[in-house]
């Protein structure tokens, strides 16, 4: 096996694939930037086993190569923190990985904070306290520093420890269903990507529309995204958030209209604003629109069932020393206090943990 920490040579790449190809697991992380680009940029592949740790470095090497294949090993457990990042910037270039281990998913049902970092992590379970110096590198620069390896390096080599003890604990408290059930649902390829279609859904806020603006709604979301990935540049960058929520709302139809806008650049105007007016035509809102959804006080009855539901969701979770929005989310208590039938605490592990008694107060 190479003994070298950076790889940034193919041959050195191919050796590393061919020595790590039988492992039974591997510690991973990536770092990347994605301030300026839609698609994160991959700068830094970090690797371990329980023979050594490794920087690949995907800019010299003009991609991952050999690497990429062992990647798609189904019987290699890729072990991982916080995954869901990593796994959209590596399935670019590997494909969807399979048979993924994260331990702050596993930390979450053990009984650690739902959403516990990676040093914290360490820190708990195995007494080592991590440098924090280079958390705000930019690690797109060349060359990195002893430092800067040395930083990234140690974001893999404590994974295989944590999995080991995190697993015996999980099987300890009767929960390796529930962790199956939770790490299948993280390598699910369409959590991976965004469709366009689906966009309107990332914006807060919009609730009660008339179908007119809901249409409007749908449409600039989908256009800004397909833009925003065509040109590989950050959506908000294409239309800001604020900026199509005011379109949305007060429906401009001609160009001095749209220019009015706040916040509305001259730029914009002259190069999408045609565009944007023809999203507008399309949706079909009466002119002039209909009223905007008043903010109507919570219903007393609704408030108080939101609260019987949150109490005992609150008090099994205490019951099972588990954070209690790793058992039910305040977004899922309110679409079973709907009464959605896709609710997620009607599914899985957490119907019958939460969700059947729940459903009974209802």
């Amino acid at each position: 096996m190479t003994s070298a920490t950076v790889i940034d040579h193919s041959d050195a790449l191919g050796e590393l694939a061919s020595a790590l190809h039988s492992a039974p697991a591997l510690a991973l992380d990536t770092e990347f930037m994605r301030e300026r680009t839609y698609r994160a940029e991959l700068c830094l592949v970090q690797v371990a086993n329980d023979r050594g740790a490794w920087c690949i470095d995907p800019i010299a090497l003009q991609g991952l190569g050999a690497f990429a294949a062992l990647l798609a090993q189904a019987p290699t457990m890729k072990v991982l923190h916080a995954a869901r990042q990593d796994l959209e910037v590596l399935a670019a270039v590997a494909g969807p990985l399979q048979n993924v281990f994260d331990t702050q998913v596993a930390a979450s049902l053990a009984g650690y904070p739902a959403q516990v970092g990676y040093a914290d992590l360490v820190q708990r379970l195995l007494g080592v306290e991590l440098a924090k110096g280079q958390t705000r590198t930019d690690w797109s620069r060349r060359p990195l520093t002893d430092a800067q390896v040395d930083y990234a390096l140690d974001d893999v080599r404590y994974l295989l420890p944590l999995r080991d003890l995190l697993s015996e604990q999980i099987e300890k408290l009767g929960r390796n269903a529930w962790l199956a059930e939770e790490l299948q649902a993280l390598i699910d390829p369409a959590q991976l990507v965004v469709d366009p279609q689906r966009a309107w859904l990332r914006l807060k806020g919009m609730q009660g529309l008339d179908e007119g603006r809901m249409q409007l709604l749908r449409s600039l979301a989908a256009w800004r995204e397909q833009r925003a990935i065509d040109r590989n540049r950050p959506r908000g960058w294409i239309l800001d958030d604020n900026l199509l929520k005011d379109i949305v709302f007060r429906v401009p139809r001609t160009m001095e209209q749209l220019a009015s806008l706040a916040g509305i650049t001259e730029g914009l105007v002259n190069h999408s604003g045609e565009e944007l007016l023809s999203q507008v035509q399309k949706a079909g809102i009466a002119e002039p629109p209909p009223p905007l959804p008043r903010r109507e006080k919570p219903d007393p009855a609704f408030v108080a069932l939101m609260r019987r539901l949150t109490e005992c969701a609150q008090a099994v979770a205490k019951d099972m020393n588990i954070a209690p929005e790793v058992l039910a989310t305040r977004r899922d208590i309110e679409a079973l206090a709907r009464g959605e039938t896709q609710c997620g605490l009607r599914s899985g592990w957490r119907d019958a943990v939460i969700g059947e008694k729940l459903a009974a107060l209802l």
